[in-house]
C-alpha cells in the first residue's frame, strides 16, 4: 500500500492474547471509518450496545438487533484493537497531525504465535491447551478537509 509518511501515523500490536478470527471481523468493519467512529463504534462493543457483523467465520453464530445478520460483541478482541488504535492516534499527534481528521486507511489482522500450554489427564496423560495470539498493524492517514 502506497501512504504519504508525512500525512500518515502507524501503529503496530504484536502477539496480542486475542482471537485472530473475531479481530478479522472487527478489522473488517473498522477498515476506511473515521478515527473517531471507529473508537466510538468499539467503545460501545465493549459496553455491548452494538454488535460487530461477522463477514467470515459465522457458522452456527446468532443474528444481532439492527438487521446485521450474524454477529457478536468480541469485547476482548475490541479491547486490543482499541488500545492499538490509540497509540496510532498519539504517534499521529507526535507528528503534527490533525486528529480529527484521520482515517484508518489500512488495518490488517493475522495468526501470532501458540503460546503452548497442558492440561493434565489420567493415567499420566496431557491435552493441548495451546492460546493462539494476533498480530494487529494499522495506518491512519489525514485527509484535506470538506468545505
Amino acid at each position: 500500500m502506497e501512504i504519504d509518511p508525512e500525512k500518515s501515523a502507524k501503529a503496530y500490536g504484536f502477539e496480542l492474547q486475542c482471537s485472530p478470527k473475531d479481530s478479522y471481523n472487527i478489522a473488517k468493519a473498522i477498515r476506511g471509518m473515521k478515527l473517531q467512529e471507529a473508537k466510538k463504534l468499539l467503545e460501545d462493543v465493549i459496553a455491548l450496545k452494538r454488535s460487530i457483523k461477522f463477514y467470515r467465520y459465522k457458522r452456527k453464530c446468532a443474528h444481532k438487533k439492527g438487521r446485521i445478520g450474524a454477529g457478536g460483541y468480541p469485547k476482548k478482541v475490541a479491547e486490543c484493537i482499541l488500545g492499538v488504535i490509540k497509540n496510532a492516534e498519539n504517534n499521529a499527534e507526535y507528528k503534527g497531525l490533525d486528529v480529527e481528521n484521520l482515517i484508518i486507511s489500512h488495518i490488517s489482522t493475522y495468526k501470532g504465535r501458540k503460546i503452548e500450554g497442558i492440561i493434565p489427564r489420567a493415567h499420566g496423560r496431557a491435552t493441548a491447551n495451546n492460546e493462539q495470539t494476533t498480530n494487529v498493524e494499522v495506518i491512519l492517514q489525514e485527509i484535506e478537509e470538506e468545505e
